[in-house]
């Protein structure tokens, strides 16, 4: 016996979507782990929740919107706030260095888990999901401009960590200063 005509449609959302969703809760979250309870909460509420999707050509954003705000829910239910100061960094970027360096995967991850949830969630949206800016003030029920605003800070948030040299490890495995020697 086939499954019922909401789970086939689900079941279409979760072949189409998957992977996705699934990349988008791993930058949120920075762990396999949270990224694959996300997901799979996320399509479990739209399962329940089917009926409130009114226009089928935006199952993707609807989507993203149910596994944001299952990430927020999840933030707040553990009460982790980390703070990054954003004071010191202008609106107005540098300009880069010629030619970019290559970034490695998961020193980004890193530098991404460092920024707070407001900035980053409009920056992957962005870059990592293909979200136009009206896409992502809509979902994040923000104006436009708050969203380009956020984007250019995350940028220069980023930019800042990731272009200046790592620290090295010290031999207990500690983050040392250099002497620029």
């Amino acid at each position: 016996m086939g499954l019922p005509g909401n789970q086939r449609t689900v079941q279409r959302l979760v072949d189409d979507y998957y992977l996705a969703l699934y990349r988008y809760a791993y930058r949120l979250s920075g762990s396999a782990a949270a990224a694959d309870d996300l997901t799979q909460e996320a399509f479990c509420k739209a399962q329940a929740s089917y009926a409130q999707l009114r226009e089928p050509g935006r199952a993707k954003a609807w989507l993203f919107s149910i596994l944001r705000n299952a990430y927020l829910h999840r933030v707040r239910a553990e009460k982790q706030q980390r703070c990054v100061a954003l004071d010191d960094i202008g609106d107005v970027p540098e300009p880069l260095p010629e030619p970019l360096p290559e970034i490695d995967p998961e020193r980004l991850q890193l530098a991404l888990n460092d920024l707070p949830e407001v900035f980053r969630t409009p920056l992957i949206l962005y870059y990592f999901d293909d979200f136009s800016y009206r896409d992502i003030a809509e979902q994040m029920d923000l104006p436009l401009g708050t969203v380009m605003s956020r984007l250019a800070r995350a940028k220069a948030f980023l930019r800042g960590r990731l272009l200046q040299p790592e620290t090295p490890l010290a031999a207990d495995g500690q983050r040392r200063a250099t002497d620029g020697l």
